[in-house]
């Protein structure tokens, strides 16, 4: 069993794009996770956090692209985002704190 304090590690935060908007009028809700959380464990982060029944995680890695920083090259990390959908009726509101 893992600690509530463990599950807020695996969920960072909300993502508030123009995409996890479009994806929220269907009832999902984007968040960065940790890049070693599993579907599962981001399924029961959120249930357990935020108090809702979850429908479906789906994941997605976005590879970090290499610019420049002060002239240097460097590498932006890798983030890794967890579209939730929510069973009907639940809703999570990102725009208020936890």
């Amino acid at each position: 069993m893992t600690t509530k304090s463990d599950l807020y590690d695996v969920i960072r935060k909300p993502i508030i794009t123009e995409k996890a908007t479009m994806a929220s009028e269907n009832g999902a809700v984007v968040f960065e996770v940790a890049m070693d959380a599993n579907k599962p464990l981001i399924k029961q982060a959120v249930e357990t956090l935020f108090g809702v029944k979850v429908k479906a995680v789906n994941t997605t890695i976005t590879k970090g692209k290499v610019k420049k920083f002060r002239g240097q090259p460097g590498k932006r990390r890798d983030v890794k985002k967890a579209y939730v959908t929510l069973e009907e009726g639940n809703m999570i509101d990102v725009t208020t704190g936890l």
